[in-house]
């Protein structure tokens, strides 16, 4: 490659690319593990502070998603023309400080300040992350690498409720914190040291296009903020796939965060044993279904480009009601049972959703792209999610007691998870316009 530096050349190795891949993966682990494991310790946590579900709710969701988003935007503008390894590097030492912090509070008010470092560390990882990872591989394999690295959900999810489960049972909620907050910080030091930044626009020029950005060590010129903004904005497809997105993921990080608790009233389950079910279903089985989303939108949308955005419809299609039977069974183990198959494919949307979102935009708006699309996945779902349930259910639970957080949850299946089906039919109407007059520019 003429005029490429000695360093971007290392990604011409097939293996050095997923090498990179594997280690973002990694860190997206990290990520969601961090996040995720006050779910499961969520009734110790509440036990302890005498909190309501709606506090528990702020607590998990909304504070978190605020400002998790409110820095995710200007750190990926810093990514757009900064170095991305570095951002990131920094970001997981400080989600995991913050995390560790989180084990040693002593009151609600400390809990919550800890969680919005744990919110402000972790907007560094992701939109960065994307922009690498769409420098590195072409467009037709861009929705499998996208769900590769989505992967990081299921596997942090894993991780989390069987450590946490686990460790709060043997040694209590605080110790399990910590145990999950210090590997982060060897992930940090592999990503500063042993990970090239890629040449923005690489995996394009290597499909024939030309890098606006030139050589990896340059700064990539910057393109105006409003204009980012007004370029997604004014397109329908994602406008709304964003949508449907924040629908898919108000369902997803809702029964991520109430599933635990809803075991534990309505089935009698123990923090260790639902950590094991629901690290299998959400870890192991979500984990297949995240890669299979982004792999059959891939082989698929050769033939029909539509298919990027069906693929996500008919997961919400199917997902809708085996999930409602999950929750109006009665039984735990026929419950557990009917909950494997939405568990496991419910976060397959991600993979086609962030491709088709950088399919759309210029290499130097990838990873405010992304940004913007997590901001409305993480402030319809992640910060609306978790408190409109638990609001639901303390209302709810005025006349039901603990079964009012059943369909508080039957609720947000039904009503979000359709939605989500409609936005993503609609995105894929003018998909295919919009990505040819892309293309053509």
């Amino acid at each position: 490659m003429p005029g490429a530096s000695v360093n971007q050349l290392r990604y011409q190795n097939p293996n050095y690319r997923l090498y990179v891949l594997a280690l973002l993966t990694l860190a997206y682990v990290f990520n969601f593990v961090d996040r995720q494991i006050i779910s499961i310790l969520q009734e110790p946590i509440k036990l302890e502070f005498g909190l309501s579900d709606t506090q528990l709710g702020v607590l998990n969701g909304f504070v978190f998603a605020i400002f998790y988003v409110g820095f995710g935007i200007p750190i990926a503008r810093w990514a757009d023309s900064g170095k991305r390894r570095n951002i990131i590097a920094w970001a997981i030492t400080l989600w995991s400080a913050m995390t560790a912090l989180c084990g040693v509070a002593q009151n609600y008010w400390q809990l919550l300040a800890a969680r919005i470092g744990v919110g402000v560390g972790e907007a560094g990882c992701s939109p960065p992350a994307h922009s690498m990872i769409s420098d590195i591989f072409p467009q037709e394999r861009r929705a499998t690498a996208m769900a590769t690295y989505s992967l990081g959900i299921n596997v942090g999810i894993l991780v989390g409720l069987l450590m946490g489960g686990w460790l709060n049972e043997l040694y209590g909620w605080r110790v399990a914190l910590w145990a999950v907050a210090a590997p982060g910080l060897v992930v940090a030091l592999l990503l500063k040291y042993t990970v090239t930044e890629p040449r923005r626009g690489g995996a394009d020029s290597a499909a024939g296009g030309e890098s606006s950005a030139g050589d990896t060590n340059a700064v990539a010129i910057s393109i105006p903020m409003l204009q980012v903004i007004k370029h997604f904005w004014g397109s329908r497809t994602v406008r709304w796939l964003a949508l449907g997105a924040g629908l898919s993921s108000f369902v997803g990080y809702g029964l991520a965060n109430w599933m635990p608790s809803f075991l534990v009233r309505s089935h009698g389950m123990g923090t260790g044993e639902i950590g094991s079910w629901l690290a299998l279903i959400a870890g192991v089985g979500g984990a297949l279904g995240t890669f299979s989303g982004g792999f059959i939108a891939d082989r698929l949308s050769q033939k029909n480009v539509r298919w990027s955005l069906w693929i996500p419809m008919c997961i919400l299609l199917l997902c809708v009601p085996l999930l409602s039977m999950t929750l109006l069974i009665e039984t735990k183990l026929n419950a557990l049972l009917m909950y494997i198959v939405p568990g496991s494919i419910m976060t397959g949307y991600m993979g086609p959703a962030i491709a088709v979102t950088h399919n759309l935009a210029d290499n130097r708006m990838r990873a405010m792209g992304s940004a913007l699309l997590f901001l409305v996945i993480n402030i319809v779902g992640l910060g609306m999610g978790p408190v409109i349930i638990g609001g639901l259910s303390d209302v709810f639970g005025a006349s039901l007691g603990l079964e009012g957080l059943r369909y508080a949850m039957l609720c947000a299946v039904v009503i979000c998870g359709s939605l989500a089906a409609l936005c993503f039919y609609l995105a894929s109407r003018t998909y295919p316009i919009e990505l040819a007059n892309m293309k053509s520019k």
